[in-house]
């Protein structure tokens, strides 16, 4: 049968049916999206705009709560101490995840349980109980002292020191250098043996071949890495957590964006002001990524 417009109806119904099939089993994920993600994100937006305690109806303020965060010292605290961690951080966990994963490129025998090996750290690198054993090794009586202690050094207290507390944190994070590891040898697979054969001909050492080969070609391997571990460092919360026992350490050197974050949500019920800084986040993130794709033109090779 052919309606007004000239088509066939009975196809038209097979293409309706088929989608409908398609969106029956796509429907626990558009369910998940929207009660999971898109309506929690549309109610933070609201409530970043108003002041709002969980226990009474939200009262809208504007912007009150984002000209405040300005104002706040902790907050700017937070910021500085979550920008020390991602600028030391992500460079030397993407340092030595390269290293590693150039020493495997080589053939090494079992080679699947050193990558295994490497990885694990990973998995577990972000759980309460790495946090709570990382809180054990640098602590006064950690075995971090105790070694040193036996090589005739003294030790302090890394965990509760202002100087030093971010940078166990920062060890930590470097530790976990299993992820980008597993896509840059991925990455180091894919560039072509006949480069380092044509440049071996050339008198090119292993040095020049790392520089002028090896590296531009990972470049997109690189900027996948570096966008990853950016938006996972500015994100970091369970080890400042449990490190700093939930209250950023001394003198908030270890007061993550995260954890200030939480406080405000969830110890001083300020759901309105932590909306904000929430969304104040995303936009740090953006920016950041923006950047450094911009950036990407001038550094970035592409194999075509």
């Amino acid at each position: 049968m052919i309606n007004p417009w000239g088509v066939d109806t009975s196809i038209m119904k097979s293409v309706l049916r088929k989608n409908a099939v398609a969106y029956l089993f796509l429907s626990p994920w558009l369910i998940g999206l929207l009660a999971l993600s898109v309506i929690p994100m549309g109610a933070s937006l609201y409530f970043s705009f108003t002041e709002y305690d969980m226990f009474s109806s939200p009262q809208w303020i504007g912007l009150e709560n984002y000209s405040g965060m300005i104002e706040d010292p902790k907050y700017l605290k937070s910021i500085e101490v979550t920008l020390t961690y991602v600028l030391f951080s992500v460079p030397l966990q993407l340092s030595f995840a390269l290293g590693v994963s150039v020493l495997l490129n080589r053939g090494l025998r079992g080679l699947k349980i050193y990558r295994a090996t490497y990885y694990v750290p990973s998995l577990f690198g972000g759980s309460v109980a790495v946090a709570l054993l990382w809180r054990q090794l640098f602590g006064g009586e950690g075995l971090v002292n105790k070694f040193l202690a036996s090589i005739g050094i003294e030790g302090a207290n890394w965990i509760s020191s202002p100087d030093t507390a971010i940078y166990t944190l920062i060890i930590l994070a470097v530790w976990q250098f299993g992820s980008p590891m597993l896509i840059f040898l991925a990455g180091l697979k894919g560039i072509p043996n006949e480069l380092y054969e044509a440049a071996n001909i050339d008198g090119a050492g292993k040095l020049k071949q790392f520089f002028s080969i090896t590296l531009p070609m990972l470049t997109p391997i690189i900027l996948f890495n570096l966008i990853m571990q950016i938006i996972g460092a500015f994100q970091a919360f369970t080890p400042a957590y449990i490190v700093s026992g939930g209250e950023g350490g001394p003198l908030d050197s270890t007061l993550f964006y995260t954890l200030y974050l939480y406080q405000k949500a969830f110890a001083h019920f300020q759901m309105g002001y932590a909306s904000a800084m929430a969304w104040a986040l995303l936009i740090m993130i953006a920016i950041v990524t923006a950047v450094i794709f911009a950036s990407s033109k001038k550094w970035v090779f592409y194999q075509e």
